[in-house]
């Protein structure tokens, strides 16, 4: 059972902790935050807002496991990234077909948020930048490695992943995949990254909207 002292009250909590620990980075040119939709947002919000950087949104996409949508099969993220967890897919015995077709699925939702949220707007600039990529919390860590790896393509000159939780396992992969990781708390066993926020609601749309354009987005 998590203490008092470990749990996030919300979003906005854990994002305000979190920015105390990247602290480093504030005031600092070419730094830019980017937070996953949806729930990294509110937590990125609150580190762009503390460190005085820019902030941006990516879209990624969890590969919902059928019947088991909050297990990732694997995830997409914007240029075409795809992740897929091999050994789960061979487990299930799980056909090509099935998963094109809940990629498939999840494209549209990930090109229909992509519009919603940047209105044909171009990507962020974060070729030679630092940047801090957000979400509020690494499970199997596939939505974070997509993004990992879209985001690798506009070459920044340093790559940090930075969540209020997460596996340990998970934060140390991802962090030698990224070159740096961030995880305010690692608790084994992890279970769920709700379970470590008192209100752990849904984003919608609309407030993920609302905290770009707060942010001048």
């Amino acid at each position: 059972m998590a203490t008092p002292a470990q749990r996030f009250r919300n979003r906005t909590d854990a994002g305000q902790r979190l920015a105390k620990a990247l602290g480093e980075y504030g005031g600092r040119d070419g730094v830019v935050v980017v937070g996953l939709a949806r729930g990294g947002v509110p937590v990125a919000f609150e580190v762009a807002r503390a460190l005085g950087t820019p902030l941006d949104v990516l879209v990624v996409r969890k590969l919902g496991m059928p019947g088991r949508e909050e297990a990732a099969l694997g995830a997409i993220a914007a240029g075409g990234i795809r992740v897929l967890d091999r050994r789960s897919i061979d487990e299930l015995e799980l056909p090509a077909e099935l998963i094109e077709a809940i990629e498939a699925t999840a494209r549209r939702e990930l090109e229909r948020r992509e519009l919603v949220y940047r209105g044909g707007r171009p990507g962020p600039e974060l070729a030679g930048k630092t940047v801090i990529v957000v979400d509020d919390g690494l499970a199997t860590g596939a939505t974070m490695l997509a993004a990992v790896l879209a985001i690798r393509r506009h070459v920044p000159a340093r790559l940090i992943v930075a969540v209020p939780v997460a596996d340990p396992e998970v934060c140390a992969t991802i962090g030698e995949v990224a070159g740096e990781a961030v995880c305010l708390i690692t608790p084994r066993p992890l279970r769920a990254v709700g379970q470590w926020y008192d209100d752990f609601g849904q984003i919608g749309d609309d407030a993920v909207r609302d905290l770009l354009a707060r942010a001048g987005v």
